[in-house]
């Protein structure tokens, strides 16, 4: 894709423009983990790019944001089942907040096609616009769930290895290299001029790039970690009901006496495994009854009850018991989920609880110190705080862990792809920081996950399930894990500049 100035002329006339961004969000979405069409995600926004060819920022707004539209509401259509459980409202209202949400994710790639389109307005290559203005919008737009376009690749390791340089940004932008290659190709042939070859080459060769890397990066992983300690964990999935989660201590009880004789050295249990509340005051005792005479330690999720005034507010707690059902570990989940845990404005305005009442009125922890066991810290993420990298990076770079566990309860999205949305997020964590990384989840999909990526075992969703696997502890230090987002924040400050100041005449054409 060539840079396109202001005076060049669209490929293709509105109406069709507004078809290709739709086939670009119906690509993505055959992309997206649970479907599995993975090698869709290297053509996926070419149809979107050829349309946006010579089109004013607002027209290219426009056709971003039909095609991040289409994707959210396939991809993320299990938004209606949750919004019923989670808020309780009638299924109209819950169809018109799922759409609405989704336009909103939408704007995400609308916004990515309008800077596109004011770089290459100002004479900026469209190409290099585009990559810096998608990193920009996964790094910047604000949503209910995040989702990255690298995670796309959960299953094919060659091509998630460099996460742990420039964790997912680098990962996605790579995978754009084939389709601007591919629009380049085709605006060529449809506009009869001649082909950018620099343009076509680096876009071939940006995944090529990448899987080399991790051909290289993989191997020298498996050696380092050869000398790590070896801990056999086990994991219970108790798949129980959503709400009451009656018989939780029990069912946990059962398959954590059966995981310590198959050899586990530490069982985890999901976010939530017991209905039990306990109160903050006194809860190590009352947890420990929960966990005594298990003869294994166990990681689980649990609430407490804190007193504030004249009420009391709720945590989402993980706790760690050790091998004589001791509470020697607590973790308050910090992230809490909007519209599930809490009501934004809440506080302020107490009568938004009226209207949502399946809405808990949590408060977050403010801790990043991870939970230890024997001399061995290890990081809790409960719910979907393993979704997000910048958290994540700040635990492991606050806490040093040798090891990530993720406690989550997925139940509220039934059989959908929302468990393996998940599940390929959590991947991702564990090669930024090149941790293993244990997910515990009510209904599933539970897993273990090694430095590399790779899930090692995994349990069979909406079953009641348990696995025993050898985990690695280790605690490298990863570049991104040194670097963070800055230079994606810089990336997004030079995508602001090229939509903002015009680039000099002399310099477009020694470009051209």
């Amino acid at each position: 894709m060539t840079p396109a100035p202001p005076t060049a002329t669209p490929l293709f006339g509105s109406r069709l423009a507004f078809a290709l961004a739709v086939v670009s969000g119906l690509l993505y979405y055959l992309a997206l983990p649970g479907v599995n069409v993975w090698p869709a995600a290297f053509i996926t926004l070419a149809p979107l790019l050829l349309a946006l060819h010579g089109r004013s920022p607002r027209a290219a707004a426009a056709l971003g944001l039909c095609a991040g539209s289409v994707m959210s509401l396939t991809g993320f259509s299990w938004l209606f089942g949750m919004l019923r459980l989670f808020s309780g409202l009638p299924a109209p209202v819950c169809l018109l907040l799922m759409v609405l949400t989704c336009v909103y994710q939408g704007g995400r790639m609308a916004l990515t096609c309008w800077l596109t389109a004011r770089a290459a307005a100002r004479r900026w290559p469209a190409a290099i616009a585009f990559v810096l203005a998608s990193v920009t919008g996964e790094l910047l737009y604000p949503l209910l769930f995040p989702w990255y376009f690298a995670f796309t690749m959960h299953g094919t390791p060659l091509l998630l290895q460099t996460a742990d340089l420039g964790g997912v940004y680098l990962v996605g932008a790579l995978l754009l290299g084939p389709n601007l290659a591919l629009a380049e190709l085709l605006r060529a042939r449809l506009s009869r001029s001649p082909v950018s070859w620099p343009l076509l080459g680096l876009g071939l060769a940006a995944p090529l790039a990448g899987a080399a890397y991790g051909a290289v990066r993989i191997p020298r992983v498996e050696a380092a970690e050869r000398g790590a300690l070896a801990v056999n964990v086990g994991v219970a999935q108790g798949n129980l009901p959503l709400v009451t989660r009656e018989g939780g201590v029990s069912i946990h009880r059962r398959l954590t006496e059966s995981l310590r004789d198959r050899g586990a050295n530490l069982v985890v249990w999901s976010e939530g495994a017991i209905p039990d509340v306990f109160d903050e005051a006194g809860y190590a005792a009352q947890a420990a009854r929960i966990t005594g005479g298990l003869d294994v330690p166990v990681l689980f999720g649990a609430g407490l009850r804190r007193r504030v005034g004249d009420g009391t507010r709720l945590l989402n707690t993980a706790l760690l018991s050790d091998f004589d059902g001791r509470i020697v570990g607590r973790y308050d989940k910090q992230f809490l989920l909007p519209f599930g845990e809490f009501i934004p404005f809440g506080e302020t305005f107490p009568w938004l609880y009226d209207l949502s009442p399946n809405s808990a009125r949590m408060i977050a922890g403010d801790s990043d110190r991870p939970v230890e066991l024997t001399g061995h810290p290890i990081a809790v993420l409960v719910c979907y705080e393993d979704i997000l990298p910048w958290f994540v990076n700040r635990a492991v770079s606050a806490g040093r862990p040798e090891l990530l566990v993720n406690l989550t309860i997925d139940t509220w999205f039934g059989h959908s792809i929302e468990p393996w949305e998940h599940l390929a997020l959590a991947q991702l964590r564990a090669v930024e920081h090149r941790r293993w990384l244990v997910r515990a989840t009510n209904s599933g999909v539970s897993a273990i996950i090694d430095s590399a990526g790779r899930i090692t075992a995994r349990a069979t969703p909406f079953v009641e399930d348990s696995f025993v696997a050898p985990v690695r502890l280790s605690a490298p230090r990863t570049v991104y894990e040194t670097l963070g987002d800055a230079p994606f924040y810089l990336a997004a400050l030079v995508v602001g500049a090229m939509a903002l100041v015009p680039r000099r005449r002399r310099q477009a054409r020694a470009a051209a």
